[in-house]
């Protein structure tokens, strides 16, 4: 009998203790306080999966930092959108938010519009300059291992039947400009948070690189070139020659 008169206590307890615990204690021991696409501090720091070319968040500018905004759009959740005028890459949550990246751009002449899917996602993707990219720039290598070195970055995803991905980048200081030949560049650790987010098939819109044909445009194009080539982004030289694109 001593035995189920401890258990019985021991019970009485722990019904008594749950009784008193706060509701916000409860409440915060089932939900997370944060939510799960808040900002978070430090999220451009050294990871496990992000050798060579980091940026701490003080070296970036707040605007093109990773975050939620409002963004109200007909898209539906999961769509990606490329702001080619402001240099973001919005990924649509619904309800008339959007997870904001700074990204890098076409620069004049090599920027493109229209709509394409995901058809293949890479980690850590060799890059062959395509042939186009190399008879502008003979001294370019003709392949480069994936790595830290590499141009694309950390993680790749291809568009469509176009030579065009969204990449990441070992040059830090290029997010936020015009500068590529029309790839769509971020960060490591962005181009990483993407990559885990989307899938096959996802649907990526790219805004006209003008203003008011941005604002205008209801991404049902397909995609069409206004560039001479496709992009990597990397400053290479040879011969003393700074290879930008």
């Amino acid at each position: 009998m001593s035995a189920i008169y401890r258990a019985l206590a021991l019970a009485a307890g722990l019904l008594a203790g749950a009784l008193t615990l706060s509701p916000l204690s409860a409440f915060a021991q089932s939900f997370p306080l944060i939510p799960q696409y808040a900002p978070q501090a430090g999220q451009y720091g050294p990871q496990a999966d992000q050798p060579g070319n980091v940026v701490s968040d003080d070296e970036l500018a707040s605007s093109l930092r990773r975050q939620v905004v409002g963004y109200p759009t007909s898209e539906p959740a999961g769509t990606i959108v490329i702001d080619t005028p402001h240099a973001f890459l919005y990924l649509v949550m619904g309800g008339g938010k959007a997870m904001r990246y700074g990204i890098g751009v076409g620069r004049e002449g090599f920027t493109w519009s229209g709509t394409e899917t995901i058809v293949r996602k890479a980690e850590w993707p060799d890059w062959y300059p395509p042939s186009e990219m190399v008879a502008r720039q003979p001294y370019l290598p003709r392949f480069v291992a994936g790595g830290p070195g590499n141009p694309l970055g950390a993680r790749a995803m291809y568009l469509g039947h176009t030579d065009y991905r969204i990449h990441g980048t070992n040059d830090p200081s290029s997010i936020g400009k015009h500068m590529s030949s029309g790839c769509i560049r971020l960060l490591n650790a962005d181009v990483i948070d993407l990559y885990n987010r989307v899938g096959i098939g996802t649907k990526v819109v790219v805004l006209p690189g003008n203003d008011r044909q941005a604002s205008a445009d209801d991404g049902s194009r397909v995609a069409s070139r206004e560039a001479r080539g496709p992009e990597q982004p990397l400053s290479l030289r040879s011969s003393n020659t700074t290879a930008v694109y």
